[in-house]
């Protein structure tokens, strides 16, 4: 039984609000300012534990506007309610209980200046309003024919003082490029204080302009669709979030609405309208579904759409799509509807479908529901419809879904409103990523191509997709086609086995005269939920230049699902190619090697004796990378022994001194260490060899009895002379506090140009596997160093990282290092860190 509490009166509940009395200056004086704020709208801190999981994520939806913070260990989520709240809640047997004290994560204090326009303060990896802004204009700039940055309304600020922001939108496509092209529409940072929502878009819009003419998928997106993105939808109310992100008040951590003074009072915290209930389809329409208290943290604005920046949202949708779905709540959009949108909010780790104001399932509800379970497969989310224990109204799917039948989601972001960097940059983003990227594929026809299977490997045969191959080459190209990707955390999808894979060649498979070629099952037989394919691609008579090898694969049921594409490079010499032994694993039926990190490159991979993947590039600069390799087992788990060897001379064998990179003890487990490549290689391109052998070591050549040998193509980053080169050093000693970080600031001014930067750090530390390392510049983050609990060894270290001038915004500006000692009982400096601009 669960144990109900009485509510406890307000007048026992103001002594653990007010921590201070009002005359106090300072955060101590705003925080009692709140507590006065909440006073007055009968509000206090709970703590609450849902009697279930399924019970806790409705609340976390009908409750979001209320949510301060959630303990998963714990199994509680901490809110700010009201008495008719808290016996909301009760009445579902929740177990609602005053909390002791606030929560230390919305209390915290205040140690950054008040406004910034130079990242979010405390939050380095996370871009501020003006930062997101002038990134996406310089996008725009950089990428002319692939980036517009669009003015398309007013926020209420601007509309009214002049002191506010436009609301606008980065629209992505290739504008040389015609044809029908089915539109992509996301935004994020609608609720102010959801701090990563607006880093992930613009994450992915960087993803898309600088992966146009390398990464295969981003380049065909661009050519064949349109993605739309508006970045902050909820500008002014950003701003105040922004103020203080890292304390909690007077307008940083609850701050949820916009920025409307007009409403509750002009200096109350409480002010404005709550965005995502102002929509016009089903605004104010169900009882509960929004407030209309102008201080409520829901307060859905006087009237439909009443809200400067909803104008600007709805406007511009109504233009990017026609109406398909008929008047009446139960008319579906035809299966052939194109379009999607994704409203990105944070957090609850959760990806949502209409309707909301009812639990009665869309008239779309079956397609909805199987892309909203591909998404949840890319982030592991929980997928379901929007309603949770009491409906909502005016969201942001009103329109897009509600008025125009276009497939439209929520994504809940993590599992903070203040997410930290290091979740953001190891979790939240690469998590979300494949999910819109997944989006952005299957635009065309959401309401079909999701239920059918994915490509989820690519490869093509003698380097054809990186240096290339003279036409007439034969190319093979070799495919995994898998009908069960899809999350089963709230039901199952129905999987069918494969029953063909095609390919095309320059033109995707929906453009008018697009000739597929069949693909062969690699067995033998098209019969089981996860195939591999193969063909030979005949490249005589292409053209000299990049080619677009579309696939995609087709189940039983007869759908067609998501396009995946490599690039085949026609060349019109190629150098002469070392010839390489031969070696491989001759059963791998009980191991397999299935995940390869090697600094930021990752593969995954299933069981073969030998894998060719030199189709795929592995890109690392010279000195130390860090090395994480995985086994795979069938049922019981033996101990493996790895190897890496690189050709580093271009002689075709591995046997030269220093070849042998990395030789592992046995072990069950993935295995961490690092590999060293010399300064005297850099600028070589050339075989990189990994072989896993079950209990004992091998060599480079030859078969072993069990395990696998995988290739893969080693490009080594140029070095630098150390001639006109551009340094910047911080030399100052900062100590590494024990679970704490360090961080460290180096203004770069008067760099014009560069071609990579390379950023160095010297550690001295006891432990220095705990140490995670990171760059941060504006709005981006880059790894130099991830921990490592399994490396034990001490003392003084350098790190080193190499980056593409490209892979920054700017060159001048602040840059910030941070290192951060993940575990206990250690201590350190970092003695100093450098960043060389090389051209």
């Amino acid at each position: 039984m669960i144990k109900r509490n009485r509510l406890t009166p307000l007048a026992a509940v103001l002594p653990a609000l007010l921590l201070a009395p009002a005359a106090l200056a300072g955060p101590e004086h705003s925080h009692s300012i709140e507590a006065q704020e909440l006073q007055a709208q009968g509000r206090a801190e709970y703590q609450v534990t849902a009697p279930s999981e399924e019970l806790a994520i409705k609340a976390k939806i009908s409750f979001h506007a209320q949510l301060l913070s959630e303990d998963k260990q714990q199994g509680t989520l901490r809110m700010l309610l009201n008495a008719d709240e808290v016996e909301k809640l009760k009445a579902f047997d929740f177990d609602v209980t005053l909390a002791p004290e606030p929560d230390p994560a919305r209390m915290a204090p205040l140690s950054e200046p008040l406004f910034s326009t130079s990242t979010v303060p405390g939050f380095g990896c996370y871009a501020t309003v003006e930062e997101t802004f002038t990134a996406a204009a310089s996008f725009a700039q950089q990428y002319p024919d692939l980036a517009e940055w669009i003015d398309v309304g007013d926020s209420w600020q601007k509309q009214n003082n002049g002191a506010g922001y436009d609301m606008k939108v980065l629209k992505l496509t290739n504008k040389n490029t015609s044809g029908d092209k089915p539109v992509l529409f996301a935004n994020s940072a609608i609720h102010a204080r959801e701090l990563a929502t607006a880093p992930l878009n613009l994450d992915f819009a960087r993803y898309l302009l600088e992966g146009y003419g390398s990464d295969a998928d981003a380049t065909w997106i661009l050519d064949h669709h349109e993605v739309h993105l508006m970045l902050h939808a909820n500008p002014d109310g950003r701003k105040r979030a922004e103020a203080q992100a890292n304390s909690s008040i007077p307008d940083g951590y609850m701050w949820r609405k916009n920025d409307n003074d007009n409403y509750c009072s002009s200096s109350s915290r409480s002010r404005g309208a709550d965005l995502n209930r102002n929509f016009t389809f089903s605004w104010g329409s169900v009882d509960g579904g929004s407030s209309g208290n102008q201080c409520d943290f829901t307060y859905r604005g006087p009237s439909p759409g009443s809200e400067p920046e909803i104008q600007a949202i709805e406007s511009y949708i109504r233009n990017l799509w026609p109406d398909q779905r008929g008047p009446g709540n139960n008319d579906a959009a035809p299966i052939t509807t194109s379009g999607i949108h994704i409203d990105i909010h944070s957090f609850s780790e959760l990806v949502l479908w209409p309707w909301g104001t009812t639990e009665q399932p869309a008239p779309n509800g079956t397609a909805l529901q199987t892309l909203g379970r591909k998404f949840a497969f890319f982030n592991g989310y929980m997928p379901q419809q929007s309603v949770g224990l009491y409906p909502t109204d005016g969201t942001s799917d009103s329109v897009s879904y509600g008025e125009l039948g276009v497939a439209a989601y929520t994504f809940e972001l993590g599992t903070a409103f203040r997410q930290s960097c290091s979740s953001y940059e190891n979790t939240v983003k690469p998590d979300n990523l494949p999910a819109l990227i997944y989006a952005a594929k299957v635009v065309r026809t959401p309401y079909i191509t999701p239920a059918g299977p994915d490509i989820d490997d690519i490869t093509l045969s003698d380097n054809a997709a990186t240096t290339g191959v003279m036409a007439g080459t034969p190319v093979t190209l070799r495919v995994n086609a898998r009908d069960d990707r899809f999350s089963s955390r709230n039901g199952n999808e129905p999987k069918q086995a494969i029953q063909a894979v095609e390919y095309y060649i320059d033109q995707a498979p929906w453009e008018s005269g697009a000739t597929p070629v069949a693909l062969s099952a690699e067995d033998g037989r098209f019969n089981s939920i996860n195939e591999a394919a193969i063909a030979t691609i005949d490249t005589t008579g292409l053209s000299i230049g990049k080619h677009m090898i579309y696939t995609r694969s087709q189940d039983a049921s007869g759908t067609w699902g998501a396009v995946t594409a490599e690039f085949l490079n026609i060349v019109d010499q190629v150098d002469p190619q070392p010839t390489y032994c031969e070696a491989s694993g001759n059963d791998f039926s009980y191991e397999w090697i299935s995940d390869v990190r090697l600094g930021s490159f990752r593969k995954t991979s299933g069981a073969a004796g030998y894998s060719d993947f030199t189709g795929d590039k592995i890109e690392l600069p010279t000195g130390t990378t860090d090395v994480t390799l995985t086994p795979g087992f069938a049922s019981s788990s033996y101990n493996e022994v790895w190897n890496i060897w690189a050709d580093l001379n271009n002689d075709g064998d591995f046997d030269d001194s220093g070849e042998n990179l990395f030789n592992s003890s046995p072990s069950s487990s993935a295995v961490n260490g690092q590999i060293t490549l010399p300064a005297g290689v850099a600028g070589t391109t050339t075989r990189l060899r990994i072989a896993m052998s079950y209990n004992q070591g091998t060599g480079p050549c030859g078969s072993f009895n069990y395990g696998e040998v995988e290739d893969y193509i080693l490009v080594i980053a140029g070095g630098d002379d150390g001639g006109s080169d551009t340094v910047f050093e911080n030399t100052e000693r900062t100590a590494i506090p024990d679970q704490g970080t360090a961080t460290s600031t180096l203004d770069v001014s008067n760099v014009s140009s560069a071609n990579t930067i390379k950023v160095t750090a010297q550690v001295n530390h006891s432990y220095l596997g705990d140490l995670r390392i990171r760059l941060s510049k504006g709005g981006q983050s880059f790894t130099i160093k991830e921990s490592d609990r399994n490396d034990g060894t001490s003392g003084e270290k350098s790190y080193s990282l190499n980056l593409s001038a490209a892979d920054v915004s700017s060159l001048n500006g602040s840059w910030q290092l941070s290192v951060q000692d993940r575990y206990r009982q250690d201590d350190g400096d970092l003695t100093g860190w450098s960043l060389r601009f090389i051209d």
